[in-house]
């Protein structure tokens, strides 16, 4: 799978919506709006797809 920052893709076990901001160590960061704050992680590439 091809991501790109500015991508907008979903955790294979939650399904949130999230956008890719970086990629760094082999892992994909991304950010989310919670409802009441944004949120930042890192995920593996696996954990992810787009949709």
């Amino acid at each position: 799978m091809q991501l790109a920052i500015g991508d907008r893709i979903r955790h294979r076990l939650s399904g949130q919506w999230m956008v890719i901001t970086g990629f760094a160590s082999g892992m994909v960061e991304c950010r989310w709006y919670n409802g009441y704050a944004i949120q930042r992680e890192a995920f593996r590439e696996d954990e992810l797809f787009i949709q």
